[in-house]
């Protein structure tokens, strides 16, 4: 069934990983999973400290030559009464102001306890959501 947008982003919240989509700037799609949070329409995710073979991600790079993305988290089961996917499309931009990434990174830090101990310490991707959609093959109990 078609997911309201309220409940398409209400279960892209609470998954614990997305995938963000960008496009560079000959047309070529980049996909990769990433830690993110969730504050009503806009969707962040930081450059974190984990090993990464250069900071000049191509994420980062893509972004700036097309901010047009999409973010994605799903849930497979066996059972496929309980799957579901939400995606959510976009504009992003990349913030590298401390002081407008203080708020979005005690977010992070608050989902992700690995934040806490290490946080951030690169750009941070905004994303300003325009819409969101989903699916799910049920409603979930006490929905």
């Amino acid at each position: 069934m078609r997911l309201s947008g309220d409940a398409a982003r209400g279960r892209f919240a609470a998954a614990r990983i997305m995938r963000l989509a960008t496009v560079d700037e000959a047309g070529r799609p980049h996909l990769v999973p990433a830690t993110f949070t969730v504050e009503r329409d806009r969707v962040y995710t930081a450059v974190d400290r984990k090993p990464k073979n250069t900071r000049e991600l191509k994420r980062l790079r893509n972004v700036q030559a097309n901010p047009a993305v999409a973010v994605l988290a799903d849930h497979y089961d066996d059972d496929w009464n309980r799957l579901w996917w939400v995606r959510a499309d976009g504009a992003a931009e990349i913030v590298t102001d401390p002081r407008e990434m203080a708020g979005p990174l005690e977010l992070l830090a608050t989902r992700y306890p690995q934040y806490r101990a290490e946080p951030p310490d690169g750009p941070l991707i905004v994303i300003t959501v325009t819409r969101w959609t989903g699916w799910a093959a049920s409603t979930p109990a006490g929905a």
